[in-house]
């Protein structure tokens, strides 16, 4: 089946995503958040409008993110864009860090000017530690659609995207489905991006090869099995990739989301991504605010932006599919160019749920290294 440019067919969105957000940026250490009326603002509404907030957060003037890389989403032009627009330093540091490292990050320096003060995260590490955000609902709440937001505004999906296989065209062959990576023109050329105990992005691409050789939402097994037969064979890297690695011809076949293929091919011109039409996993990333952050303004005047047209259309600039996307194009405010622009997936996609979420982590806990060793 045809699936929409946004993932907003996808009622049941209970998927594991990946790493992205920041480690805790180098500052003066001090109290954390919670000692102005910004700390407990549910809407720029508590605080008077949008105008308000915008004031409090230009007085905090920094914001503390956490694993953002700067090709990730266009992370990188929507975290200058913020900064140009409203004189806020943005601190943002660890880029490849994983989803569990920022909750870690935000415990370790609880109370402290250095805590992240907000998150971008995979579902199973953003579901477990809700107790952590603060709840806020964005001027543009009501068009973000129910199923990918918490009622109370303690997380919002942001931008989605499929699980794809990336590769150099110039060093091996079209890929088209996911055994083709068992090929020995693969050998010693095929990497995942993370640890899929820590990593969503990881979790879901074990996920996909689990889908396309029998497996199931309910069974990762045989996606844990591919990998140890990649292994054997020698085509598996045991290096995590990035963009540096893709450009210098290190992990020339990258299992990954399809929205970073994309953001691969603005600098390899032979680089190409494929979403398996026999294993689809699509999913969406969470953000949210940190309850303890330092400067609770400018928490959620971030979130404000990140919702508002400009922000959702800088994701969908680097090949994500922002959550509004249905409502925007509706309105006639999304980018026309780049809406039309993103593929078309052919499949059915695969959504698992929490449960099944957890069953597979705890498969993958005792079973992924003795795969891949």
């Amino acid at each position: 089946m045809k699936i929409r440019r946004t993932l907003v067919s996808l009622t049941a969105m209970a998927t594991v995503a990946s790493l992205a957000a920041c480690a805790a940026p180098e500052s003066d250490n001090g109290s954390g958040g919670g000692d102005s009326d910004a700390a407990s603002a549910t809407s720029a509404k508590d605080l008077g409008g949008l105008d308000a907030l915008v004031e409090a957060a230009e007085e905090e003037g920094e914001l503390n993110v956490i694993a953002l890389p700067p090709d990730w989403a266009n992370y990188g032009e929507v975290i200058s864009t913020f900064e140009d627009k409203y004189d806020i330093k943005v601190n943002s540091d660890q880029p490849t860090a994983a989803s569990q490292e920022e909750i870690n990050a935000a415990k370790e320096l609880k109370g402290t000017k250095r805590a992240p003060d907000v998150f971008d995260l995979g579902q199973s590490v953003a579901l477990a530690n809700t107790d952590m955000f603060a709840p806020y609902q964005v001027e543009t709440w009501d068009t973000i659609p129910d199923e990918f937001k918490a009622a109370d505004g303690s997380w919002v999906n942001d931008y989605g995207g499929y699980m794809s296989i990336g590769y150099d065209s110039a060093v091996v062959p079209d890929v088209t489905e996911v055994a083709d990576l068992l090929k020995p023109e693969f050998k010693g050329k095929v990497a995942l991006n993370g640890d899929p105990t820590q990593a969503g992005a990881a979790f879901s691409g074990v996920m996909m090869a689990a889908i396309a050789n029998g497996g199931s939402p309910d069974d990762i097994a045989p996606g844990v099995d591919f990998f140890g037969d990649l292994k054997k064979a020698g085509n598996f890297l045991t290096v995590d990739p990035d963009s540096t690695t893709i450009e210098q011809g290190t992990t020339p076949v990258v299992i990954d989301w399809d929205y970073l293929g994309a953001a691969a091919a603005a600098n390899v011109d032979t680089w190409k991504t494929v979403v398996p039409e026999e294993a689809v996993v699509a999913g969406y990333y969470y953000q949210a605010i940190n309850a303890d952050a330092p400067h609770p303004a400018a928490a959620r005047l971030w979130q404000e932006f990140l919702y508002s047209d400009e922000g959702q259309n800088l994701w969908l600039k680097g090949g994500a599919r922002p959550v509004r996307g249905e409502a925007m194009a509706e309105a006639g405010t999304i980018d026309a160019k780049l809406w039309d622009a993103l593929p078309e997936v052919t499949g059915d996609p695969v959504i698992p749920s929490n449960e099944q979420t957890e069953t597979a982590g705890a498969y993958l806990a005792k079973n992924w290294s003795k795969a891949i060793r």
